[in-house]
Parts: structure tokens; sequence; C-alpha cells
């Protein structure tokens, strides 16, 4: 980071909101890339998108495109989109279904679905090439609750120490057992820390989301994770054997297995630096954050339910998507005027209130970050 920057974090008090340049200012942005994205586990997609051999999406993080790929025996790799010979992108659509190997569409080098050079052109006659010498690279991966997180960084923190704190939370809401439901992707005009600090508060629901305020008061609940990566925790269901739908009714059976308190909660936990978990009794929402600029940020939110809830007849799950991508929508549109005000010269930092705490945790994990 320069020392303007510095200057600027060091002097911001984290009861505030952020200057003004951390919204706007291409070298912030750059700096993100390099000490935030570069070096955290990112979720890039659910583990079972990747159903059958060959099954890949490219993950786009901090200018870097990785394909993650499930081969022949079962295993999923994450392997960096970069021909070994001259460089060339080997995949081009986001995902798709790959037959037995990776070609290069420029000279035809060609890879397993686990990376290995098996096939290179022409090279037989060089003095000392071996194919063995010519992977893919390689870039971290895990699955963790039916998720695949990628690091990019060279030696990443073990992702169990680094989501230990977070699991307890979630286990019970048996994750890997869900399945989706529907998936979107929407385009949002605004910096993508202002999606993470809308999320984490609820003082503009009655104004911004009239709907969700009568299903869940907007002053329930309480915080459980108050420090660190990880933030979040719970808020109410008004109506006893409700749920977040357009309708007020479940979508389908409650998630098995799930302790009677949790049945009137929503949890909402911010997972740091690109995710978003929302666990609800009878399904559960997440989102995933793809910078691509300091005013632009792709969104995907998919809803995950239990397998019976899509079975026909049983389940209304369009009811939770209907409600959530109104009520998403109505966020994005309020984080872009906000990343309209803060880009004026008019905009200084303003306080944070005393129920706004996530949101001044959350700027001290990031300037964390960015300093270290």
């Amino acid at each position: 980071m320069n020392a303007a920057l510095q200057c600027d974090s060091r002097a911001h008090p984290t009861a505030s909101t952020l200057p003004g340049a951390y919204y706007t200012s291409p070298d912030v942005y750059a700096e993100e890339m390099r000490r935030v994205f570069g070096r955290s586990w990112l979720c890039v997609d659910r583990a079972d998108r990747l159903e059958h051999p060959g099954d890949y999406v490219l993950a786009s993080v901090a200018a870097q495109s990785v394909i993650v790929v499930r081969d022949a025996a079962g295993q999923v790799h994450a392997l960096h989109n970069v021909c070994r010979h001259r460089g060339t992108r080997l995949c081009e659509a986001s995902s798709g279904r790959l037959r037995e190997t990776i070609q290069c569409p420029y000279h035809a080098w060609t890879y397993g679905l686990d990376g290995r050079l098996i096939g290179a052109p022409h090279m037989s006659g060089v003095p000392g090439f071996d194919r063995r010498d010519y992977p893919l690279h390689r870039a971290a991966l895990v699955s963790g609750e039916g998720f695949l997180f990628l690091n990019l960084a060279e030696a990443p923190e073990p992702f169990d120490r680094a989501f230990a704190p977070l699991l307890p939370y979630v286990a019970r809401f048996r994750l890997a057992g869900l399945r989706t439901g529907r998936r979107i992707e929407y385009d949002v005009r605004a910096n993508w820390k202002l999606l993470f600090l809308n999320y984490s508060e609820c003082l503009h629901c009655p104004i911004i989301h009239p709907a969700l305020a009568k299903l869940s008061p907007y002053q329930s609940g309480q915080n459980e994770l108050t420090e660190g990566p990880f933030l979040g925790g719970f808020m109410t269901i008004t109506r006893e054997g409700g749920s977040m739908t357009m309708s007020g009714a479940p979508a389908g059976p409650p998630i098995a297995g799930l302790p009677e308190h949790d049945h009137r909660r929503v949890y909402y936990y911010t997972i740091f630096p690109n995710m978003l978990l929302s666990l609800h009794p009878d399904y559960v929402m997440f989102h995933t954050f793809r910078p691509e600029g300091p005013a632009r940020t792709r969104v995907v939110c998919e809803w995950l339910f239990p397998p019976e809830t899509l079975e026909p007849g049983r389940g209304n799950p369009d009811d939770a998507v209907e409600f959530w991508d109104m009520t998403n929508r109505q966020d994005w549109r309020i984080c872009e005027l906000s990343q309209e005000g803060v880009a004026s010269p008019a905009y200084t930092p303003g306080p944070y209130s005393e129920r706004e705490a996530l949101l001044a945790a959350w700027d001290s994990e990031y300037l964390r970050r960015m300093e270290s």
C-alpha cells in the first residue's frame, strides 16, 4: 500500500465510515486485489455444480482466471487458465463440460483434467524437453460445507484453521445436503464494500424493504460473531411457522435436524471477502461477489433447498426466490446511490450509530488486511 493510503487508514477511526477514496480509487482497488482477494479463501461455487467428469467453471479472481474442473476420478482441481507454451487462455466460456482433456486453441498443447501435460506438438526434438515439467499451474482449492473455496496465495492459511470460528455456527444447517433451486446474477454499479456494509445492518429495512420489515422486525435478534473475518447473527421471524417469502409461508419443509428455536430465526453472516450467507429455517441463500473495478461488482445469488422441496408438489421455492430477488434489487439500487454519493467531493466520513457496530468491525478487518 502506498504511503498516502497508509496514512488515510491509520487516521480513520473505525466508528466512522471510510474516506471516499476507499470506494473510488483505482489505486485502492489494485491493492485490494493484491492484498485481499489475492490472499484470501474465496467462495467460487457449489461443489455439486460440477456433477460430472469434465464439468468446469471459470473463477475470475484478482485479474486471474482459474479453471475449476472435476476429473474422471471425481477429484476437483483449480488450474490456472494459462497454457504453459505461450500463455494463451485455454477456456473462454464461463462454464461448460470438457471431454477428457483441456486443449490450447493456439498450438494444441493438451492437458489432462488434473493439469498434466499429455500432448505438446513439435516439441519432441527439443533437447531436454519433458512433458512432466510443464503441468498447468495450480491454485489451492478445498470443499467445505458443499462450497468450493479457492486461494491464490502461494502458502495460504489452512482452510480448516481459517474457517474454524464460523463452522460451529453453520454445521447444523447441513449445507452440503442442500440443492440449488435457482441462481441469479446481478451487475451492480457500486463498490463491493458498500454491498457488505448494506447487508450488515437493517436500520434501512423499514425504508427500503417494507415487505421484509413486516416479516422480520428490523431491530430484532442479536449479533453472535462481532470481530474478525466472520460477522453476523440472527433476526427473528414475526409469524410462527412463517418464513421470508412473498407469501410469508414456508417455501417447503424445514431443514432436518434444526432445533426448535431456529424455526423462527434467520441467521445472516458476512464471510470476508466475497460471500454472504443467509440461513433460513426452510432454505439457505448465499451471495458471492466478484469486484470488476472500484465502482462495479458482479453478484451471484443462489437459493439452496432440501431436496424434497424441489420435488414437484412438495414445496414452493419460487416464493423465496421472488421475495429475495425483489429485496436484492432494492439493496443494489440503494448501494448504487451510495456509490454516487461517496464519489462526490462533498462526501466526508460520517459516524456509525451504536446499531452499526458490525459495519465498524467489518471496516476494521478490511483495514487490517490492507495493511498486512
